[in-house]
């Protein structure tokens, strides 16, 4: 071999874009292994509110107006959105299969249907 060649030293990248990354090499030992999500207490917590003015806006004092636009109505019975309420016994429902089921219920269930959505009323 020619001597140039082989005192030269290659410089070469240590990791080439076609091989797998091992994970050893990506998350050194007490390295975190990704993102960690705070919940909402600790994030009190962290930012120390208690040493903010009363009048700046934080996570504890926030007000907001009632919302412009109309509550959402969902199906008493599967919880999926209900665009159809019956007229006999006011329980909301999603689909006419749900609507078969509503028909069929009798007044006691109907009653503690509408007891948990604060709808109860007397049927006749």
């Amino acid at each position: 071999m020619e001597p140039e060649v082989v005192n030269s030293e290659m410089l070469l990248p240590q990791n080439f874009s076609f091989k797998k990354v091992q994970m050893g090499d990506k998350y050194p030992k007490g390295h975190a292994r990704g993102r960690h999500w705070k919940h909402l207490k600790q994030i009190l917590q962290a930012e120390n509110f208690q040493s903010y003015p009363t009048d700046e806006p934080n996570y504890l004092n926030i007000e907001t107006p009632p919302s412009m636009y109309p509550s959402k109505k969902f199906c008493d019975i599967t919880g999926f959105e209900a665009p159809y309420m019956d007229p006999r016994t006011n329980l909301r429902y999603a689909n006419p299969e749900v609507f078969k089921r509503v028909r069929m219920l009798p007044n006691e269930h109907i009653q503690r249907y509408l007891s948990l959505r604060n709808a109860a009323v007397i049927l006749r």
